[in-house]
């Protein structure tokens, strides 16, 4: 099976749906596993980020049959920054001894995300160099 965006968005869109359901109404389950204690304001970020999660499933899903384009690239360019800064994050906060060793689930997920979205945009920048009509003089 070819990994392509179609499929990649909708994986996405529904890695951040879940991660958006789970912040909303139990956010204690993820910090937990982290090792963070639940707080009012722990509570409070993770609803937050719930609802930017569930805007993010929104955006991958509604993008999932976008043809190759600059808004297609910027969307990609996007994820893969925020997945790779949430990576060194989760590092930082694990050597810092903010967290335990379970962030390292979601350091996983977000270096698999953003390495099978650069893997994606390589594919595309491929296929339109293929697929370009020669220059004529």
């Amino acid at each position: 099976m070819k990994l392509d965006f179609r499929i990649l968005a909708l994986f996405t869109a529904l890695v951040f749906l879940l991660l958006a359901v789970t912040l909303m109404s139990a956010p204690d389950l993820i910090l937990s596993s982290w090792g963070v204690g639940f707080s009012s304001a722990a509570g409070l970020m993770a609803r937050r980020f719930a609802a930017l999660s569930a805007g993010i499933a929104v955006m991958f899903f509604m993008a999932r049959n976008a043809e190759h384009s600059a808004i297609r690239t910027a969307l990609i360019q996007g994820i893969t920054s925020a997945c790779t800064i949430l990576a060194f994050l989760g590092i930082y906060e694990f050597s810092a001894g903010h967290a335990n060793n379970g962030i390292f689930g979601a350091v996983f997920i977000e270096v698999a995300l953003a390495l099978a979205f650069l893997y994606v945009m390589g594919s595309n920048r491929k296929a339109t160099r293929i697929n370009r009509k020669p220059r004529t003089k």
